[in-house]
């Protein structure tokens, strides 16, 4: 018996060494490394000297395109995640119908985050955007006469990337859809005959009963927010421009990693982004308890 166990177990073994090598090699090891070098002023091509802190210091007392990457990004993540979720939100609610070919419209408009933030779609984010894109070209037919790039225009530049995240809602708006498929339609019949409105069972109904969907979206979401990087390389040509109003933190950390050969520098911006990220996740959670309704519990 004892034998046979042991078999089972070198099977059980055998079949997630795969995953387990894959994990120490492809993750651990590069975490481990990367926390490393960020003491160190390693530059991919000489051996690693131990700096301690210097990395750090130069960081959040000495480079101001740092603290002008993160400005940015806030500002990406704080407006685009919002404006992301609300809007599935609502393209969720429109498709929650149950009428002919509802299918159809669904693939449709999850269609763009099929596609992703590829490197075709950011191109064509350059010609929706640039001066004699398709946006002016709309303009221009209803009277409104403008050579202006969007993309070149620093007051614009980081809005055509929001809203190249805000037009990719697809996968929380099918999030956002299972979560209403699983709401009775019980409560909304309820409603109406106390005499709710619409209006009054959206706030009262949807989005308690969503809102444990709406914290996966927030979180998910924000982590994704912050990771964002081909658009902003492909729009900006690897510059953040313009005036560097484009340059997000992930964009600032490859060029000091692969173009100015700062890997170790780039090793502590990482581990920064990774404690603030972790930081905001944590606060979500703790805060969620405030607003987050669970029905098997019936309570907050």
């Amino acid at each position: 018996m004892n034998k046979l166990r042991y078999n089972d177990n070198l099977v059980g073994y055998v079949f997630a060494s795969p995953f387990i090598l894959g994990f120490l090699i492809f993750t651990l090891y590069p975490i481990i490394s990367s926390l490393f070098y960020s003491f160190t002023d390693y530059n991919l091509f000489d051996a690693p000297n131990f700096i301690g802190f210097d990395n750090y210091h130069k960081m959040f007392t000495a480079d101001d395109k740092y603290w002008k990457s993160v400005s940015v990004t806030f500002t990406y993540v704080f407006a685009s995640v919002p404006l992301r979720l609300a809007f599935a939100l609502m393209v969720a609610i429109l498709l929650n119908k149950a009428i002919s070919g509802i299918g159809i419209y669904r693939s449709a408009f999850y269609l763009p985050s099929l596609i992703g933030g590829s490197v075709a779609v950011s191109i064509m984010w350059t010609q929706v955007f640039g001066d004699k894109g398709l946006l002016n070209s709309a303009l221009g037919v209803i009277g409104i006469h403008t050579d202006t790039s969007w993309i070149g225009n620093p007051s614009t530049a980081l809005w055509t990337l929001i809203a190249l995240s805000v037009w990719q809602f697809g996968s929380s708006m099918l999030i956002f859809l299972a979560g209403l498929k699983n709401i009775p339609a019980s409560y909304y019949e309820a409603a109406s005959v106390d005499g709710a409105n619409k209006v009054r069972q959206f706030f009262k109904i949807t989005l308690p009963l969503l809102s444990p969907i709406i914290l996966f979206n927030l979180i998910m979401q924000t982590i994704s927010a912050f990771m964002t990087f081909t658009p902003a390389y492909i729009i900006s040509r690897g510059e953040g421009g313009p005036l560097d109003n484009t340059l997000l933190y992930s964009l600032y950390l490859y060029r000091r990693a692969f173009q100015f050969y700062e890997m170790g520098y780039a090793s502590a911006m990482a581990w920064v982004m990774l404690i603030l990220v972790g930081i905001i996740a944590l606060v979500i959670f703790q805060t969620s308890k405030y607003w987050v309704y669970y029905e098997n519990k019936g309570e907050k």
